[in-house]
Parts: structure tokens; C-alpha cells; sequence
């Protein structure tokens, strides 16, 4: 697997520092990220490879180029018109890392092949999807999710997902960005590459990759188990990913669909009376439906 040569040129090295540990942090495309800080250790490192992707600041990004003969060139901008390279596309530096990377893949996006992201890193390994699911409520759920994803996440690439009709935004996740309902719009219009989206908007809980979840109830309700079902195998043919945690939610329509689209189903349960009659009237509606076989992919687990 080809990786490829992302080099940023900064005088600020604080800044280039940081600047790359963004991108390195981005498994998915595959980076080599080389940081200079200076024209002469430009040259250096044009002896050594060649860049695929140059980042450099304003005042010697042509000269950069010329010694690392990067195949795509974006000045690092200040916002200073004067001092900027018309040749090459800006990228105001003091921006998000995530909204700096949607401008370079919207220009790059033929350097990053599909196939090649979803097998380069996953390999022949085999991928599954763990759904984590309760008919009873407070028992820490998405607690235990999380901790099950981190836990994987130190051996594998793992993305979470929360499709809680109540996730807790501002709680266990921040408040603003991209969101699943903005993957899920992607996903609907069925062009592009998937894998290539996420890497835009994956925010990161050490090793663990997770998307913000829908941040309105409603939306969330009309979004049926089946479809959702499909746009995770989707993420799963698209992207780095080897195993997806669902923390599923009691809201979602025909929400048997998800669950038997799941491997196994991590079931987080309490021994108290009510949660044993919660417990059996999900499984004699499992029956009824003549879904036994969701039934079959349950895992119980110990609650809070």
C-alpha cells in the first residue's frame, strides 16, 4: 500500500508542529507528514522523497516547491492579501484543522483512492459491527459503549456512532460540528466516497474515532433500522474501519433491522424485577415479530 508524503513548511514551528499532528492523527489517508522550517531544510528534504502535498507559509512556498516538487501546492495563509501566492490555492492557517482538511481533499480528492483506503490499513481482517442496546433505560449504556470501543481502539480502527434519540451533546461529546445527520445526507446522495467524508468530520477520544450524533430527536425517529443498517456497511466498505460500535437507542424504526445487522449485541441488564419485565417483554416482541434470530446475537452484560 502506497502512503503519501504530506510536507508542511512553516517558520512558526510551533505551529507546523501541530499542524501535522492533525494529520497524522487522520489514519485514513494514509500520511507520511514531514515538518520544516526553513527553505534549506526544504532542499534537505527533497533529496530524500517527494511530496504528494505541500502546505507552506506565504512568503516561500515557491521556493519550498522547487526543492520538494509536491504534486499539489496550498499557501498557508494569514490573511494578508499582498503576501500571497495567486498561483497556488490558500488555506487560511489559523483555521480548523477539520475545515483545512475539507479544503484539500475537495482539491485532492484524486490523490486518495477509494480501494485503496478501505483496504490498506483493514487488510484482510475481518470486519463487524457490535450493537449495544438495552430495553432498560439508565444502566450506563453509552458509558459501557464507549469503554467497549476505547478498548478495542487500542488494537484495532474503531469508530463509535450513538444513535440515541437523546445522545447527551455537551456531555460525553462536544457541542458543535459536523454531525451523523450530515453522513447520513452524504450517504443518501450516493456520490463521492464515504470513507474519504468521514475523515473530515471524525472527531477522536484517544485511539477511539466517533461522529457527533443527530443533534435533533426528530430527525433521528425517522430514520428507519434498515437504512441505517445499510449506511454502516457502507462506512464499513468505504473506510479504515474494522470494527463499528452502535449505541443504539429505543427510538428508531424498525429497530430489529439494526439489530440483526449487528454480530453480536452487547446487552447491559439489571437484576431488579422491573428490569426483568422490561428484559422479557423485549424478547417475547422479538418472538412475536418472528425475529429470534436478534435474539441469538445478545450478549448479556452486567449493568451500572
Amino acid at each position: 500500500m502506497k502512503s503519501r508524503n504530506l510536507v508542511v513548511c512553516d517558520t512558526e514551528e510551533e505551529y507546523a508542529k501541530a499542524l501535522a499532528m492533525f494529520f497524522m492523527r487522520k489514519k485514513e489517508l494514509m500520511l507520511q507528514v514531514h515538518v520544516c522550517s526553513s527553505v534549506g531544510h526544504a532542499e534537505a528534504l527533497g533529496k530524500e522523497l517527494r511530496a504528494d502535498i505541500l502546505l507552506a507559509a506565504a512568503e516561500c512556498a515557491g521556493e519550498v516547491q522547487e526543492k520538494v516538487r509536491a504534486e499539489k501546492v496550498f499557501v498557508l495563509s494569514t490573511g494578508r492579501k499582498s503576501a500571497e501566492k495567486a498561483e497556488y490555492p490558500a488555506l487560511y492557517k489559523y483555521q480548523s484543522g477539520e475545515k483545512m482538511l475539507s479544503c484539500i481533499i475537495q482539491e485532492c480528492a484524486e490523490l486518495f483512492d477509494a480501494e485503496d483506503m478501505s483496504q490498506g490499513m483493514s487488510g484482510n481482517k475481518k470486519q463487524k459491527i457490535i450493537g449495544v442496546f438495552s430495553p432498560v433505560h439508565r444502566i450506563g449504556k453509552t458509558e459501557y459503549a464507549l469503554k467497549l470501543g476505547e478498548k478495542l481502539a487500542e488494537t484495532e480502527n474503531v469508530l463509535y456512532l450513538n444513535l440515541e434519540v437523546f445522545a447527551g451533546i455537551g456531555g460525553h461529546f462536544k457541542q458543535e460540528g459536523q454531525t451523523l445527520a450530515d453522513v447520513l445526507y452524504y450517504a443518501r446522495q450516493e456520490k463521492g466516497n464515504l470513507g474519504l467524508m468521514l475523515t473530515t468530520l471524525v472527531c477522536h477520544r484517544g485511539n477511539l474515532d466517533y461522529v457527533l450524533p443527530v443533534p435533533i430527536s426528530e430527525d433521528l425517529k425517522e430514520v428507519h433500522g434498515s437504512e441505517w443498517a445499510l449506511l454502516v456497511n457502507k462506512i464499513l466498505e468505504q473506510s479504515i474501519y474494522e470494527t463499528i460500535v452502535l449505541d443504539i437507542g429505543d427510538g428508531i424504526p424498525e429497530l430489529y433491522q439494526l439489530l440483526k445487522s449487528c454480530a453480536e449485541v452487547h446487552m447491559p441488564v439489571l437484576e431488579d424485577e422491573y428490569s426483568k419485565a422490561k428484559l422479557l417483554q423485549f424478547e417475547r416482541e422479538m418472538n412475536v415479530l418472528g425475529q429470534e434470530d436478534v435474539l441469538k446475537r445478545i450478549v448479556r452484560k452486567g449493568g451500572a
